[in-house]
């Protein structure tokens, strides 16, 4: 009988601390990169045995810069690896070398153990097994075991074991589970708080099928569960359930494999989901890595979150995105792409939140602003610029700051707050939003304002392109045929300017 573990799937904040842990310090090969099947905007990376076998594969959703989850029941908490009893002594040495807090060894159900986190937080535990020592250094083999917190552990236990488990033995507050190939612990959370999904948080634990029939099989037996719905992942299918403790259950079938589609090395190209276009757009806004031993442009930390875009061809040229409501740092890189393919993007996301969406600025009503916030806000962009700058090897010069909306607010907010910042800048649909606006010397910015001829917002647009003028600012005023919304008026008429400003 086909039972186990078959992934094991958890939620990343950085995608590059991710790759030098799991790859570079834990040595599991990546198998698979994929844009995400439920949210294409999702980067997700597996890890296994170079084969990509059910069984050793650890995957992650890549939420870059993402809110942190919470720890609780109805969560998998730890993940336990194989690897061989004898090289207990060479990964304690190995994980001191590099910098990492360990604990132990251990001994857990018998077994000699190291205790450690990977970057987000997740409790990796290094377990030694009868595992075949194929020399050092080695990836671990396979998923040893997982711990899930339950508030109904005996419940949790009841509804796990027809997937080919049996009792184990208790210990220290564990129930352990049995399989023919791991084990699953149950730990008694009862009272505890639940989860909160978020990153530094395991989404859920898939367990092995061996087909469809029996997958089918699985879903006639869960239909009191409620609408248990299968799943294509091209890779596998899958059906998701929540067992009593709420925690998600994926169950999985061994085939078709990662092989299915990258028959001559697993993992080097990212694949799409066959139900997503394939679109360069897709591509710009996946965040980028580098494998360990690959050139690399180090992320720093600054004030301001951002992302690094940068293609095979730099022209030195760079431009910084400022989003609107609600964007991310991601949103405007296809657009700033078409207008200038070879300059580095920068995207930057905003600070302040509004019901949870973020924003460069809070606002009091749809026409009026905090003004310390602006203030505020405008201040530390100085400092993340100057930070930026210096980090990335930027030239002041060659840069073009590209915001929409509130990033556009901003960015014409910053050029009085802090005149001779910005040399050169594309608003679209702007509005001057500091109430008293500061005389500044504006000599020497070129600034091109895309206003939508049916914007709502349009009439408050004269106010700031005045003031630009009255300050000095080579102003390029224009008026697109469209609302609030971006639309292909907008690329031409940039790509335009740019060219002119580039020329002039």
């Amino acid at each position: 009988m086909t039972s186990g573990i078959h992934h094991v799937t958890a939620i990343t904040r950085d995608v590059q601390a991710n790759v030098d842990f799991w790859m570079g310090f834990l040595g599991l090969s990546l198998v698979k990169q994929t844009a995400g099947f439920e949210d294409a905007d999702q980067l997700h990376l597996f890890y296994g045995d170079p084969a990509g076998s059910p069984g050793s594969l650890v995957s992650f959703l890549v939420w870059q810069d993402g809110a942190a989850g919470r720890v609780g029941h109805g969560r998998v908490t730890e993940i336990a690896l194989a690897i061989p009893r004898a090289r207990i002594g060479d990964w304690l040495t190995r994980a001191m070398q590099r910098g990492l807090r360990v604990e132990g060894p251990v001994r857990e159900w018998d077994e000699p153990v190291l205790r450690l986190k990977d970057p987000d937080g997740i409790i990796v535990k290094l377990t030694g097994t009868d595992t075949a020592d194929t020399g050092w250094p080695a990836a671990p083999a396979r998923i040893r075991s997982l711990t899930i917190w339950s508030g109904v552990p005996e419940q949790t236990a009841a509804f796990l074991r027809p997937f080919g488990y049996r009792q184990g033995g208790a210990e220290g507050g564990l129930t352990r589970l049995l399989s023919d190939t791991d084990a699953i612990d149950i730990r008694d959370a009862s009272g505890f708080v639940p989860g909160i999904p978020g990153t530094g948080v395991i989404d859920h634990v898939a367990l092995r099928v061996p087909d469809l029939a029996a997958l089918g099989d699985h879903r006639s037996a869960l239909r009191d569960m409620g609408d248990v719905t299968v799943h294509d992942r091209k890779y596998f299918t899958s059906l998701y359930v929540r067992e009593p403790g709420d925690t998600l259950i994926e169950l999985a079938t061994d085939g078709p494999g990662m092989a299915v589609d990258e028959p001559g090395g697993l993992g080097r190209t990212l694949m799409i989901p066959p139900h997503v276009p394939d679109t360069v757009d897709l591509h710009l806004r996946l965040p980028q890595f580098a494998r360990p031993g690959e050139e690399r442009t180090r992320m720093r930390q600054l004030p301001f979150v951002h992302r690094l875009r940068q293609t095979d061809q730099q022209d030195g040229s760079a431009m910084v995105l400022l989003h609107g409501t609600g964007g991310t740092e991601a949103d405007l890189m296809p657009l700033a792409h078409r207008i200038a393919p070879h300059a580095t993007l920068l995207g930057v996301r905003g600070r302040s939140t509004e019901e949870g969406v973020a924003r460069f600025f809070r606002r009091i009503s749809m026409t009026s602003f905090d003004q310390d916030d602006i203030r505020a806000e405008a201040e530390v962009f100085a400092g993340f610029w100057t930070g930026a700058l210096a980090a990335y090897d930027l030239d002041p010069a060659r840069i073009t700051v590209m915001g929409y909306s509130n990033g556009a607010n901003f960015a014409a907010a910053v050029m009085g707050l802090q005149p001779g910042l910005i040399r050169r800048a594309i608003l679209m649909r702007p509005m001057a939003v500091l109430e008293d606006l500061p005389q500044a010397d504006l000599t020497g910015l070129s600034v091109l304002t895309l206003t939508g001829a049916r914007d709502p917002y349009g009439p408050h647009a004269p106010r700031l392109n005045d003031w630009l003028s009255r300050q000095g600012a080579d102003l390029d005023a224009r008026v697109v045929q469209a609302g609030h919304d971006l639309n292909a008026d907008d690329l031409a008429a940039a790509a335009d300017w740019m060219t002119g400003a580039d020329h002039g």
